[in-house]
């Protein structure tokens, strides 16, 4: 017996209700046959022109409704909520929450059977998937691709990963400020996200190592006619998705997030994948921990050649033969039987897959390391944990004991770093406060704190770094991030002060501030917490419900898959 579909509630029948429904739909010319049954197909967009890395998207979706169309389905385009990294203030993670719940409700209050996510910049891939899993529809992901390598006086340049590095080089005096502007226009060179692996990148190629997208679709260059390809086999694909009844459920298993997190490890990828997929599995049901990173992931070779972690970018990457080409090099360690969004496994996918390029993807016994991933930390200073990734660390920072110099919040910071009475050198441990998903609010990027102009003239281009932020994906160093709880709500984090000795060992995952508790209790006591800068409106909101990053920064009330039944008739 055929399924009946989900958008036929709307446009089945010949009642009042169906009337208007159709009658409406039809002033856009749709015929009577558009509505005979026919897979309806949502596009999910998130274009913006104020979202550089999803501006191409008015081009890119008709490739889209091309591919659904073939396939006899309907397509209707819908815009929801874009959360671009690049412009949006106070910082985009504030809004992936808000952007998830417009996909959400947009799916659940709408006719449509199944959903091509269109995402782009970093926050676009979790909040699509968020909002759709949520749902448990048939959805398929399409990203909307890279920016051409950047090319600065002959070499090659990264998006973010070249700006750390310019930005210290001038502060530094190495680089002049006309030198600077010069290399701004040559990084953005096309249409695109970041082309180093930066978490927009990082999440193109989680998705794709979840299964919820077709393989190839994380490196292809947004320009590549590639890409214009890849969308329109997608649109053909979700059709047949519906038809299948081949839902979010059935993909993102346990299995799917343990392979995503092993190659998260392989690539170099951002931490930021870390509170990602964290909020992705606590949408759909699946168990996940903060643990699991570690459990998963500890062992697993950085074999991806690639920016920030290594020297390539994004186009060596799609060439050498893209993730499947990563996956076929440490498919004994994934599980192979995990669907995907092709009605096929893993195995399935990557196989017959080469490596065009061993100095891109290395062979595993020249990793860049071999114990990549993302570290879990414990101790008194990250009691819920907080990660780093040893891939971008120095290694002779991981085994480190240094004495704190402290910023109670990021205008501390801005105020103090760079005054040349402050008492630090590069033995210093410098640690961030109240930045955390409460504390900024959002979470914001700026873990990665530029190090001390005098340092920077001395030559010292890392330090060991502790805060309860994140940190771009296109960012390196040896950075702890995401300590949790965080200091807005009373972590231990709260109550580090200048002097105190900070002990990291990141091979026994130890983070630990040498101060008695009796001494920390004290300090409790005379500790009061921030005052939140906004009053009332959705930062209120997050404020009050927001949960720390080892649960993935999601809201408290959005946990949970609510389904997709269909809401009552309005009419």
């Amino acid at each position: 017996m055929t399924r009946k579909l989900r958008s036929q509630a709307w446009f089945g029948g010949f009642g009042k209700d169906a009337f208007i429904h159709r009658s409406w739909m039809k002033n856009n010319g749709l015929p009577d046959d558009a509505f005979d049954g026919r897979p309806v197909i949502g596009i999910c967009n998130t274009f913006s022109e104020l979202t550089p890395c999803t501006a191409h998207f008015r081009g890119l979706v008709e490739h889209v409704k091309a591919g659904i169309l073939e396939a006899g389905g309907l397509p209707l385009e819908f815009p929801v909520f874009s959360c671009g990294e690049s412009n949006l203030r106070p910082t985009a993670m504030l809004f992936r929450n808000l952007a998830s719940m417009d996909v959400e409700e947009a799916i659940r209050g709408n006719p449509m059977d199944g959903v091509v996510l269109m995402a782009g910049c970093d926050k676009t891939t979790p909040s699509l998937v968020m909002g759709a899993a949520s749902c448990d529809v048939p959805a398929i992901v399409v990203s909307g691709g890279p920016m051409l390598n950047g090319r600065f006086r002959g070499k090659p340049i990264g998006s973010g990963t070249d700006v750390w590095k310019f930005s210290e080089d001038v502060r530094a005096g190495l680089m002049t400020e006309q030198e600077f502007a010069a290399a701004e226009s040559a990084m953005s060179r096309s249409p695109g996200h970041c082309m180093t692996m930066g978490t927009a990148s990082t999440m193109a190629s989680m998705v794709e190592s979840l299964g919820l997208a077709l393989p190839g679709n994380a490196a292809y260059p947004a320009v590549d006619a590639h890409r214009a390809r890849l969308a329109r086999l997608s649109g053909r694909r979700i059709v047949a998705m519906v038809k299948e009844d081949l839902r979010l459920s059935a993909i993102l298993t346990r299995k799917a997030f343990a392979n995503a997190i092993r190659i998260n490890g392989a690539i170099g990828g951002s931490t930021n994948a870390v509170v990602h997929l964290l909020a992705i599995a606590g949408r759909i049901g699946t168990e996940l921990t903060l643990e699991d990173w570690d459990r998963y992931g500890r062992d697993i070779p950085t074999i991806l050649n690639l920016m920030p972690s290594g020297k390539f970018l994004m186009e060596e990457f799609c060439y050498a033969g893209g993730l499947p080409a990563v996956m076929k090099e440490i498919a004994d360690l994934l599980d192979l039987d995990a669907l995907t969004v092709t009605g096929k496994t893993v195995g399935d996918n990557i196989a017959g897959t080469e490596n065009f390029n061993e100095e891109v993807i290395l062979p595993r016994d020249k990793a860049l390391t071999q114990q990549g991933g993302i570290a879990v930390l414990r101790g008194n200073l990250a009691p819920n944990g907080a990660i780093l990734k040893p891939s971008a660390a120095s290694p002779e920072l991981i085994r480190h004991r240094g004495r704190a110099v402290v910023f109670e919040n990021i205008e501390h910071y801005k105020a103090r770093v760079d005054d040349p009475a402050l008492d630090i050198d590069e033995t210093c441990v410098m640690v961030l406060k109240n930045c955390g998903p409460k504390g900024y609010p959002g979470m914001a990027e700026v873990g990665n704190m530029a190090l001390p102009q005098k340092l920077l003239e001395k030559g010292v281009r890392d330090m060991v770094r502790i805060s309860d932020a994140r940190m771009s994906g296109t960012a390196f160093g040896t950075v702890v991030l995401h300590a949790a709880p965080e200091a807005a709500v009373g972590g231990p984090l709260a109550l580090v002060e200048d002097g105190d000795m900070i002990e990291l060992d990141v091979e026994s995952r130890r983070l630990h501030l040498e101060v008695s508790d009796e001494e920390l209790t004290r300090r409790r006591r005379l500790w009061t917490s921030p005052v939140p800068e906004m009053q009332g409106g959705y930062q209120s909101l997050y404020v009050e419900r927001v949960m720390q990053a080892d649960h993935g920064a999601d809201l408290d009330f959005l946990v949970g898959c609510r389904g997709h039944d269909v809401p009552r008739e309005s009419h």
